[in-house]
C-alpha cells in the first residue's frame, strides 16, 4: 500500500493558530516534522529551515541557489530536499549543514520518496527532476545508482509498490520501473501530463491529469478502471484514498470525492480558487487549502464544511497533519501551525 496522505490519530472540528513563521516569499513546501519536534520546509526565497513545532522559533536556515518548492524527506538525521537549482541537498536536521548534494540538470519540484536498496539495509532515494527523468541515490552519500529516462518533466514525487517505482510524467506516461536496477517494466499511456503524485492502493493507480479527468489503472493488467470528468479543468492535486473514498482538489475550484470502485463522485464541494494542494485525511475530516486564501476541514462522509481559517492569501501547498495539529505554507511567506 503507498499512501502519504492519511494521518493516525484525532482531530478537533475547529482549531486556533498557535504561531506563525515568516520567510522570504511564498511557502509551497509542505511542512514535515520529525520526532524531535523540528519542522521542516522549503521557500521561494531559496531557504531551507527548520523551525520548533512548540512556539515556531527558528532553529537554523539553509539557502540554496533556486526557489523550493518541493517537500522536505527525512532519514535518520538527515533532511533531503530538491531544488529549482536542480540540487538534491541532504542536510543535518540537528544544525542545517550540508551533508551531501547531488546534482541533476533540470530543477527538482516534488518530493524524494525512501525505498530500501536490494540488501534490505541501505536507504535508497527515488525522485523526479526537470531533467525528463527519475534519479534514485543512496540516502547516506548521494551517490548515484541509476536514472530512468522519460519524454518530459517529471514534477510529482515517485511511488514506492511491491519493488516497483511508480509515477506519471509530463509525456503523458504512467510508467513503471524496477526499485532494484531502474530498468522499464511497463508503461501506460494515460494521454495527458500527469503533473501530480499518484496513490497506490491494493494494486490500484489513481491519478489526476492535464486532460481534465481523474482515473484509476489497475497495475498488474495496465488498463483503466474508470475516468471521472466532471468540468473542463484539470487536476494538480494528488488523490487520498480511505476506505470506499477517492479525494482529489480540482483547479475548477473544487474538491471531488469519488468511489474509489466506480469513479462515480459521492460529493463535492465549491471553493472560490483553484486547488493544486493534495488532501489529507484525519479523523473523517478532509484537510485541504485553496487559491481563494483558506484552510478547509470537510466531512469526508458528506462534503460539508466543517471549519475554516482565512489566511488570506493562496494555500497552493499541501497540509501537514500530526498529532492534532495542521501545518500549512501560504502565498504570504508564512508557514502557520494550528492546534
Amino acid at each position: 500500500m503507498q499512501q502519504f496522505r492519511i494521518a493516525p490519530g484525532k482531530l478537533a472540528n475547529a482549531l486556533k493558530q498557535a504561531w506563525r513563521f515568516k520567510t522570504g516569499k511564498p511557502v509551497l513546501s509542505s511542512p514535515v516534522v520529525d520526532s524531535a519536534g523540528r519542522v521542516f520546509f522549503g521557500s521561494a526565497d531559496k531557504k531551507v529551515y527548520a523551525v520548533r513545532l512548540a512556539d515556531g522559533k527558528k532553529l537554523w536556515a539553509t539557502p540554496t541557489n533556486g526557489e523550493i518548492e518541493a517537500t522536505a524527506r527525512l532519514v535518520g538525521k538527515l533532511v533531503v530536499i530538491g531544488s529549482s537549482d536542480a540540487r538534491l541537498y541532504a542536510l543535518d536536521a540537528a544544525t542545517g549543514k550540508l551533508v551531501w548534494k547531488y546534482k541533476t540538470d533540470d530543477k527538482i519540484l516534488g518530493a524524494a520518496n525512501l525505498t530500501t536498496a536490494p540488501d534490505g539495509k541501505t536507504p535508497w532515494l527515488v525522485f523526479g527532476s526537470y531533467d525528463n527523468r527519475v534519479h534514485c541515490v543512496n540516502a547516506n552519500t548521494g551517490k548515484l545508482n541509476w536514472t530512468y529516462e522519460t519524454d518530459n518533466y517529471v514534477n510529482g514525487m515517485p511511488a514506492i509498490y511491491q519493488g516497483k517505482v511508480v509515477f506519471g510524467g509530463c509525456d503523458g506516461i504512467l510508467h513503471v520501473v524496477s526499485i532494484a536496477d531502474g530498468k522499464k517494466l511497463t508503461s501506460i499511456d494515460i494521454g495527458d501530463y500527469i503533473a501530480g503524485s499518484v496513490t497506490i492502493e491494493d494494486g490500484r493507480v489513481y491519478l489526476g491529469h492535464y486532460g481534465n479527468a481523474v482515473v484509476c489503472v489497475d497495475l498488474a493488467s495496465g488498463k483503466n478502471v474508470w475516468t471521472y470528468r466532471d468540468r473542463g479543468f484539470p487536476y494538480y492535486s494528488s488523490p487520498a484514498v480511505l476506505g470506499d473514498r477517492m479525494v482529489i482538489g480540482g483547479r475548477d475550484k473544487f474538491v471531488h470525492c469519488l468511489n474509489k470502485d466506480t469513479g462515480k463522485a459521492l460529493w463535492r464541494f465549491r471553493t472560490r480558487g483553484k486547488i493544486d494542494g493534495s488532501p489529507v485525511i484525519c479523523d473523517g475530516k478532509v484537510v485541504i487549502g485553496s487559491e481563494d486564501g483558506r484552510l478547509y476541514f470537510l466531512n469526508l462522509a458528506d462534503g460539508k464544511q466543517v471549519w475554516s481559517f482565512p489566511i488570506g492569501r493562496p494555500v497552493m501547498g499541501s497540509s501537514c497533519v500530526l498529532n492534532g495539529q495542521v501545518l500549512v505554507g501560504s502565498d504570504d511567506g508564512y508557514v502557520y501551525c494550528f492546534r
